[in-house]
């Protein structure tokens, strides 16, 4: 997983157990590693695609500043509490260092180390999401383009078959297409999402030179929970949806419920031919 690391973030507060403890604050050192997915913060230099470490420093420095806990232990889990109710980070490593410990023996520090997941945290689980996205290619290795869109998407919990359509508009002597659809589970936002269909299309080496014309890979989202949005960014549902029947074909397959009512019967015929289940 990747990593943000924050090093070295001193705190006075109140900590031990002996009476000069009690009444005395003591410097404690701080140092967090974050486990964060940090792919599309790689490739969109966004801030809303990563963790403010600003914003976690800061949240950890109040709480050790308030506490006034007897054990190091206590205060590490606090502090692994409050990280991962960050969203997207889905493990922590904090170590909370002594720095005056008051042992009899020669010790520069004493220090606790606590790894915790989300899953282990008594903190709400992220917010899963439900994004149903359309995958094309029709030129290069189609699919290979679909496999690495598939890979990259996240938690893909159900794919149709791979269909192939000769294309629609644009400019002639284009290849067919394979399309297909698949659901996502994931916890990002729909803004978020969008960006990382556009990150996969840029690994793809998608280029946007004709329009309707030949691509290594499109990635649609076509639905995002049930939410509408349209803004200059994004509109979902897709506006073309009930109008592409090599869409609602494989959409029929995985979310038949998102199909308009007898949209097999209304749409104009057209060759979607199955070629079977992507090999991934």
């Amino acid at each position: 997983m990747d990593r943000i690391l924050i090093d070295d973030l001193r705190v006075l507060t109140v900590i031990g157990v002996l009476p000069h403890e009690r009444e005395a604050k003591q410097p404690l050192r701080v140092d967090l590693s974050l486990g964060v997915d940090l792919r599309d913060a790689g490739a969109t230099d966004e801030l809303d695609d990563t963790v403010n470490y600003g914003a976690v420093a800061e949240r950890v420095l109040s709480l050790a500043e308030e506490s006034k806990y007897i054990l190091l232990e206590r205060l590490a889990a606090d502090i692994a509490d409050a990280v991962l109710a960050f969203d997207r980070v889905e493990e922590v490593d904090v170590t909370v260092t002594k720095l005056r410990p008051p042992v009899p023996t020669p010790v520069q520090s004493t220090a606790v180390r606590m790894v915790r997941t989300r899953a282990e945290a008594q903190v709400p689980p992220l917010r899963r999401h439900e994004a149903i996205v359309a995958l094309g290619s029709n030129l290069g290795d189609r699919q290979g383009f679909l496999r690495y869109a598939i890979g990259e998407l996240g938690n893909v919990t159900s794919v149709s078959q791979v269909f192939e359509t000769e294309p629609i508009g644009g400019p002639d002597a284009q290849g067919a297409y394979l399309n297909m659809v698949a659901k996502v589970e994931t916890s990002l936002d729909p803004y978020a999402f969008i960006r990382r269909c556009q990150r996969i299309e840029a690994g793809a080496l998608r280029q946007r030179v004709v329009h309707w014309g030949p691509r290594t890979l499109d990635v649609d989202l076509l639905f995002f929970d049930d939410v509408q949005i349209a803004s200059d960014e994004l509109t979902v549902p897709h506006p073309r949806i009930t109008e592409r029947r090599f869409v609602l074909t494989p959409l029929s397959e995985v979310a038949p419920e998102r199909c308009p009512v007898d949209w097999d019967e209304t749409l104009p015929p057209s060759a979607v031919n199955p070629r079977g289940p992507l090999s991934l």
